[in-house]
């Protein structure tokens, strides 16, 4: 058993590397203002809240598909889930990078508040926990229950990291573009 111990070691060490860069990075910097903006959107913030919105609804069909694939979903393991799940997940996380440039190049790493903080926290824990489950992919012999805990921490953050940004800025502002 030491060898899928040992095989995990380099994820979870790059993963904590990411995790605390980007919080250094992102307290260090000193904050630009200037964000990701896409026309059609009425600030940066909204685009970021929709964004991150895809994110999470394409984290979601993550989810569900991962349940197919593993047979949770009662008998319901189309051969076709396999697939769904990879494009998701490519899709949420490329969703998921210039909403996290705008927040670390253009805000930093906020503690105004405990809400600030939460989604400071977790959008840097999103992306190494993302990084270890994409390292612990290729690794052999690891054991069942590593990679649906990993995709599971990568998918409860993303989703904490949405209900401290877009579910507020929503209940906040309103859904307008």
């Amino acid at each position: 058993m030491a060898a899928p111990r040992a095989s995990l070691l380099v994820p979870l060490l790059v993963g904590a590397a990411v995790t605390v860069a980007m919080g250094v990075y992102g307290r260090l910097h000193e904050p630009t203002g200037i964000a990701v903006n896409v026309a059609g959107f009425s600030s940066a913030q909204a685009v970021k809240v929709w964004l991150g919105s895809g994110a999470a609804a394409f984290a979601v069909v993550q989810l569900l598909s991962a349940l197919a694939m593993w047979g949770r979903l009662g008998g319901f393991s189309p051969s076709w889930a396999g697939t769904a799940h990879r494009w998701s997940g490519r899709i949420a996380f490329l969703l998921a990078v210039p909403v996290a440039v705008h927040c670390l190049y253009a805000l930093g790493f906020a503690d105004h508040d405990l809400r600030t903080l939460t989604h400071s926290l977790l959008g840097c824990l999103f992306f190494g926990a993302f990084s270890t489950k994409m390292l612990a992919l290729p690794r052999p012999g690891l054991a069942g229950w590593v990679l649906p805990v990993l995709g599971g921490v990568v998918f409860t953050v993303l989703i904490g990291v949405w209900l401290t940004s877009s579910l507020w800025y929503f209940t906040t502002f309103g859904v307008g573009t």
